[in-house]
């Protein structure tokens, strides 16, 4: 699969940095493969595809293939794709159309989830603090708790 590189939108390009490069050494994120794989497992989990379209981003630059694989996450990658097409055909390694199909799955999942995150993170200046806050909160739904009756002391 060398040669294969994995794109971003050019409107996400800017927060996918912005959650590598921090001011400070507690940067959430170590490359931007990390965001990627984070943002796509995010879009999968709220069902949030959103295609590519023809505006790549040039900074940062597609990401190699062999960055993922070298972090172990091809294997996510393949579990990505055959869950959106129930189809084991896409696991192959030989295929061209069936490497061109996970990595098209992959970026639309990302790019699904860097609108999540592009969304959730407005105006957020302290995202090292609020990423895990918001990952809390939609694990654990507030759950609706009846209004407080006053009747009850009549």
């Amino acid at each position: 699969m060398a040669g294969y590189r994995i794109r971003l939108a050019k409107d996400k390009g800017e927060l996918v940095k912005r959650l590598v490069e921090s001011n400070e050494d507690n940067a959430p994120f170590e490359t931007y493969a990390d965001v990627v794989m984070f943002a796509a497992t995010l879009g999968y989990h709220r069902n949030q595809v959103v295609p590519l379209n023809d505006v790549i981003a040039k900074e940062p630059a597609p990401i190699a293939w062999e960055v993922f694989r070298s972090r172990g996450y091809d294997r996510t990658i393949r579990l990505l794709a055959i869950a959106k097409t129930e189809d084991v055909s896409v696991l192959s390694l030989s295929s061209p159309e069936a490497i061109a199909s996970q990595i098209q799955i992959l970026e639309d999942y990302a790019n699904g989830g860097l609108q999540i995150l592009q969304d959730e993170l407005r105006g957020i200046i302290d995202i090292t603090h609020h990423l895990p806050l918001m990952l809390l909160k939609h694990q654990h739904p507030q759950e609706s708790t009846p209004e407080f009756d006053l009747r009850q002391f009549l």
